[in-house]
């Protein structure tokens, strides 16, 4: 069951890092994996998508509710598709130099046992690749910014 955190210091808003991760309709645009989103429905605070996330003839769509809290939280939960469960919470908190530290944390579960082993063996480099997806993406719509990234720290357990 894999689980992860991480916090990155990012040269943007809490305003600009929470719209670029709730934008979930573009996920498709930049992030690995992501074949097709489609949002069932979307307000303020409470999002409902579906996902299709595919890695060569692979493809499974999952349901998720996205609680926004703008601009300092989003939480992602599973609500169905081929996970047992699927919690994944994104917090923005001023950095004190203009810029925002990102918390990010995921944690779930496979049905599967065969995708939970490919998962395992795969979890740690597909996470980089897409926390790198977010940063790329952050850059390209808000320029390289002043401050630039200065601080990494993570933390996995599989």
């Amino acid at each position: 069951m894999p689980r992860h955190s991480e916090k990155r210091d990012m040269p943007y808003s809490p305003e600009q890092m929470f719209d670029l991760v709730a934008d979930v309709q573009r996920y498709q645009e930049f992030l690995p994996w992501v074949a097709a989103t489609r949002i069932q429905s979307d307000s303020d605070r409470l999002m409902v998508a579906d996902l299709v996330v595919g890695f060569k003839s692979i493809k499974e769509t999952f349901t998720s509710r996205v609680t926004k809290q703008r601009p300092r939280k989003i939480t992602v939960e599973y609500v169905e598709g081929p996970l047992k469960y699927l919690k994944n919470d994104w917090s923005f908190e001023p950095d004190g130099r203009g810029g925002t530290i990102v918390s990010f944390c995921v944690d779930f579960a496979f049905k599967s046992r065969i995708f939970e082993a490919l998962a395992g063996q795969m979890f740690d480099r597909a996470l980089r690749r897409m926390i790198t997806a977010f940063e790329e993406r952050a850059h390209a719509l808000y320029g390289k910014g002043a401050t630039g990234i200065s601080r990494s720290s993570a933390q996995s357990a599989a």
